[in-house]
């Protein structure tokens, strides 16, 4: 019987599945390496400093917040294919305009805000329509393994980005990340042509307030869905707290140089790549209530590990902290979407992912403003022990929730 399931994981992931895999794989790398690359080509063209910087990024984030719901609501009515491809396509659209601009010697920061929104478009429309399409491409017990696939595809994204960007700028000038980017777009685009979505059933035409209204309630009501909401919330705010403290700690108390700080933060990307690849392994070696654990309890162990770093300021504590913070929060990430999809009607994953995306993202902010203050008002050590607790009351919130009994996966809810 366990050779059977373990067949049927692998038979799972058909052609259209794995056109999704390579799609998501390729916009996640056209995203990674735009992003990386705005705030370099802003430096370096436009002199900009860090106000000029950190408005790029909070522009850059407000599609996640704007748009999540209206593009969760669009994959829950319409063909989410479609909806991933107009929205790749109007990134790669975005590129070419700013390659335009650099060529021209027309760039501004008003254009990498403007540009940099277009472009993050795609990448929230990947976030919330691919997780609604696996269950329609791969059965529930593939779906594990199917959510290991992407999550692998984002954490080597998130890991070569950064670095593919500034090797791309420093040796051939600013186009070509925005050239290579735009590429990956394109072909991304042409991946989802392939695919074979099956046919739903028409729904009903209601206001759109009241179908984002069904998906809110359907999360709030959840015994299992409403606790991730809040041990995601709890994530973000304590994780945003230590990278607001981190990188100014790293230099002066640890002694780090910019190259030892990018190694440092390097790992994390690391790890996300080691845990995607471990975590098909950990679902099967553990109730499925436990293996959704891991990601809270390893999030609290790199806390403890980087607090440690007050004792023993080593650059290599806090490496592999933030090694660990890769590795076992992207199990969570695995898991808990694989729970999600299985405990929320096919015609509503779109909306209760978004859900999860706008507050999660609306978390982040409060948390870097809260490691700010804190920075600002007490010594680094309050800080660091501030985000231990952090990660630990959201590894409390989960703990105590119905997710620790389960010892399988529910059965997926009908359509």
């Amino acid at each position: 019987m366990r050779l059977f399931t373990v067949a049927c994981m692998f038979v799972a992931l058909t052609a259209s599945f794995r056109r999704l895999a390579w799609s998501n794989l390729l916009a996640q790398s056209a995203e990674q390496l735009s992003l990386a690359a705005v705030p370099i080509v802003a430096v370096l063209l436009l002199q900009a400093g860090p106000g000029e910087i950190g408005l790029l990024a909070s522009i850059q984030s407000l599609p996640f917040l704007l748009l999540s719901m209206p593009l969760g609501l669009l994959a829950d009515r319409t063909s989410r294919t479609r909806l991933m491809a107009l929205a790749e396509t109007l990134r790669a659209l975005a590129l070419l305009l700013l390659l335009a601009l650099i060529v021209t010697d027309h760039v501004s920061i008003a254009a990498l805000a403007i540009i940099g929104f277009m472009a993050a478009v795609g990448t929230v429309a990947f976030s919330v329509a691919a997780p609604s399409l696996v269950p329609a491409l791969v059965p529930v017990e593939g779906l594990a393994q199917a959510n290991g696939r992407l999550e692998l595809a984002r954490s080597a994204a998130f890991a070569a980005g950064p670095a593919l960007a500034g090797a791309l700028i420093a040796w051939t000038g600013a186009s070509a990340a925005f050239v290579l980017s735009g590429m990956l777009s394109v072909a991304a685009v042409l991946c989802l042509r392939g695919i074979t979505e099956p046919a739903r059933p028409n729904m009903p035409a209601r206001h759109p307030l009241l179908e984002l209204q069904d998906g809110a309630k359907w999360v709030w009501h959840s015994d299992l869905l409403r606790p991730m909401m809040f041990c995601s919330i709890v994530w973000n705010i304590s994780w945003f707290m230590l990278q607001a403290a981190y990188v100014p700690y790293a230099i002066h108390d640890l002694g780090l140089d910019a190259s030892g700080v990018g190694v440092t933060l390097a790992l994390y990307g690391v790890g996300m790549i080691v845990g995607s690849l471990l975590a098909p392994r950990v679902v099967a070696a553990l109730p499925f209530g436990q293996a959704i654990l891991v990601g809270p309890y390893f999030s609290v162990l790199a806390a403890v590990t980087m607090a440690l770093t007050l004792f023993w300021p080593q650059g290599w504590l806090a490496a592999l902290s933030y090694f660990l913070f890769g590795a076992g929060p992207i199990i969570w990430t695995i898991t808990s979407t694989t729970l999600r999809q299985t405990v929320t009607p096919r015609a509503m994953i779109g909306r209760v992912t978004s859900i999860n995306i706008v507050v999660s993202t609306g978390a982040r902010p409060l948390g870097a403003a809260l490691g700010g203050v804190v920075g600002v008002s007490f010594p680094v050590s309050v800080s660091l022990w501030c985000v231990v607790l952090g990660f630990g009351l959201q590894a409390i919130v989960i703990s105590a929730s119905k997710i620790r009994t389960l010892k399988r996966l529910p059965d997926p809810l009908p359509d």
